[in-house]
């Protein structure tokens, strides 16, 4: 059965733009390049780089990146955008890069694409070095927990009145659908991405629940402050 990703590749392209949403422009990026500008890393791995964005953010402070995705378009897209950045066609579950190969792997809101989250988080320690870092960024499960039905409930006035939450601890697989883009998404309690990243050996670090950048657009700016949408992790592989 398909993922939707193929389908949605077009639309996917059209709503980042150059710059991404507002979650990723407003709320993660902000945390995310503040980890990895001036930090010595050399070499890199977006895990589902989809049309390159990140993998660009990181040429741009003299790291180089390998972006890995599995959609075609979202690769030719990155290609088009990056004619001399590095796009292969890969799944997280199997990294087609030898053990230690990079300083810092990234996974910037991928984990909830990822139906696999054992083998990809053994994966994604095996390729990082001795001492390398692993980057999360990641949708909270509250945000995730309700599925279909992960939208404001609203007041006859079109007000946001709160958030659902509901299965929290029910791991699954659920259709993502906004503006054209219809697509798989995994909703996971945070104790399960701890437990599987704990299983690596790896070392947490840093854990950030970032708040949006002052000056974006009031209404987005308050929502994002009243229900928990995202958080960073920072892992350590020991050496």
């Amino acid at each position: 059965m398909s993922n939707g990703w193929d389908d949605s590749a077009e639309a996917w392209i059209a709503d980042m733009g150059e710059h991404g949403d507002f979650t990723r422009r407003f709320v993660l990026d902000p945390v995310m390049v503040a980890r990895v500008a001036g930090r010595g890393f050399a070499t890199a791995l977006d895990v589902g780089c989809g049309e390159g964005r990140f993998c660009r953010i990181l040429r741009g402070h003299a790291i180089r990146p390998v972006g890995i995705d599995p959609t075609a378009a979202l690769l030719q897209r990155a290609r088009e955008l990056d004619p001399e950045g590095d796009y292969r066609d890969g799944r997280a579950e199997q990294l087609p890069f030898g053990s230690g190969a990079f300083d810092l792997v990234v996974s910037y809101l991928t984990l909830i694409d990822i139906p696999d989250l054992d083998v990809a988080a053994a994966e994604m320690a095996r390729v990082l070095r001795p001492g390398g870092t692993l980057l999360i960024a990641n949708l909270s499960g509250f945000t995730t927990a309700a599925g279909e039905r992960a939208h404001w409930v609203r007041d006859d006035a079109g007000r946001p009145l709160h958030f659902p939450v509901d299965r929290y601890l029910d791991e699954r697989m659920y259709w993502a659908d906004w503006r054209g883009i219809r697509i798989h998404n995994w909703h996971r309690p945070l104790g399960r991405y701890m437990a599987a990243f704990l299983a690596q050996g790896l070392i947490l670090s840093v854990f950030a629940e970032p708040e949006p950048m002052a000056g974006a657009d009031p209404a987005t700016e308050e929502r994002y402050r009243r229900a928990p949408y995202c958080y960073v992790m920072e892992w350590r592989k020991p050496g």
